[in-house]
């Protein structure tokens, strides 16, 4: 661990990550049966991968890997197994990560610079709007982050705003984490209930699940629409279970900053070959310091920019950007490439519209359907589909189908009992 590597020259952090990247690649070899059988087939000689570039004579690895082989990427006995946790998969069924107590270390250690990154402090009371249980990482994460930080710690869990406004009436938090939509939600609850959020306790907001920001880093519609009800101070992360590792935001809000010591990032094009700075391919990452069930250029799915120029908070370690879309995500709908991020943006914008669904199938051609599924706030429902599809077309320039539904439908699709971030997208094609 090294937190100051980030503060480093290009050409020592790079140094450094292969250093590090021959001890993964050793210890692979040396522990995963998964790896092994891959090098084997392949004929991959790892004292010939000395610099990160040679990495891309190694095939990837990708949730289908993960589902299919799952305990081949255990690299421990099951005595040393602390904690399991699961994620979803591209064939249903969840995958199953182990972490040993290693591991929990080390992801104590990333949540730890991450929210000292946005500014957390020791002094700090972070409320945690997220959920801690149900075999999910996200929650535990944050708590030992925060634990090690040595910052106050309330674990509320998500949803429930009623509960939320007790536990910050009565604990007077500075911080909460949760994701950036259930913001909206707090507000409509202190403003129906006579609760002056605007002078509370509450300065700050850490961000998960949806993206805040633009390619150029200014607010997207989402974020603008936080900041006009409520004027509180936004940070953005972008992590994934697969990585344990968090990318933060630090006061300056140009994208998450990468951590050298826990993880190597390539950026790809749809054909597996590397993309220039600036340009938007899919993140692959190398874990660095997994002990349980390290991986190796592992897809994420995850399209995103790189930004690698200093930041004015002084580290010198590359940035990422929000995230595009997911690559499997795409939409080809009426001659337009569109990626869900963009659809909704233009539903945070609309004032009337309660919540949301994007459903995206094949129509009986086989191109692409897009419905856009509306619970209406207050709001009779004539003339909307005519007012939405005229925002769409001058956003996006197409207009997707609409139907409207009662907000509680639409409610419960997108918050499911087991899913910790909020359901706004249903691809029913074929895979």
């Amino acid at each position: 661990m090294n937190v100051e590597i980030e503060y480093k020259s290009k050409e020592e952090i790079k140094s450094f990550q292969e250093e590090q990247m021959q001890t993964a690649l050793q210890y692979l070899s040396g522990h995963s049966p998964f790896y092994q059988s891959m090098f084997k087939e392949y004929g991959i000689d790892i004292a010939q991968i000395r610099y990160l570039e040679d990495l891309q004579q190694i095939p990837f690895t990708d949730k289908k890997d993960l589902q299919l082989h799952n305990q081949d990427f255990l690299c421990v006995p099951s005595p040393k197994v602390i904690d399991y946790i699961t994620t979803s998969g591209t064939l249903g069924d969840p995958v199953t990560f182990a972490m040993t107590d290693k591991d929990l270390d080390r992801l104590a250690y990333n949540e730890k610079i991450s929210f000292l990154c946005t500014g957390t402090q020791p002094d700090d009371i972070v409320q945690l709007m997220t959920t801690i249980d149900k075999r999910f990482m996200a929650g535990l994460a944050y708590f030992l982050g925060l634990r090690e930080l040595g910052a106050g710690i309330v674990r509320v869990g998500n949803g429930i705003p009623e509960l939320q406004w007790d536990t910050i009436q009565r604990i007077r938090p500075n911080t909460i984490m949760c994701v950036p939509s259930f913001i909206l939600h707090i507000i409509k609850y202190a403003e129906e209930h006579g609760i002056d959020y605007r002078n509370s306790s509450v300065k700050k907001v850490v961000c998960i699940g949806e993206n805040l920001r633009e390619q150029d880093f200014s607010l997207n519609l989402l974020g603008q629409h936080i900041k006009a009800k409520w004027d509180i101070d936004l940070y953005s992360t972008y992590a994934s279970t697969e990585m344990a590792t968090t990318f933060a935001e630090c006061e300056y809000g140009c994208g998450g900053h990468h951590h050298p010591e826990l993880i190597i990032c390539e950026l790809v094009d749809g054909n597996g070959l590397p993309v220039g700075e600036g340009q938007v391919g899919e993140l692959v990452i190398t874990t660095l310091g997994v002990e349980g069930m390290p991986l190796l250029r592992f897809k994420t799915g995850d399209l995103v920019s790189i930004h690698t120029e200093p930041c004015q908070c002084g580290r010198t370690s590359m940035r990422v950007s929000p995230v595009v879309g997911r690559a499997n995500h795409m939409i080809k709908y009426k001659g337009t490439t569109l990626y869900p991020p963009a659809i909704y943006d233009v539903l945070d914008n609309t004032p009337y519209v309660e919540n949301y669904v994007v459903e995206v199938s094949y129509s009986e051609s086989g191109t692409d359907a897009i419905l856009v599924r509306i619970g209406l706030r207050n709001q009779s429902a004539e003339g909307v589909i005519k007012d939405l599809k005229d925002r769409f077309r001058a956003k996006i320039r197409v207009a997707p189908d609409i139907e409207i539904c009662p907000a509680d439908v639409i409610r419960k699709i997108n918050f499911p009992d087991m899913s910790r971030k909020p359901v706004k997208f249903i691809d029913k094609r074929k895979k």
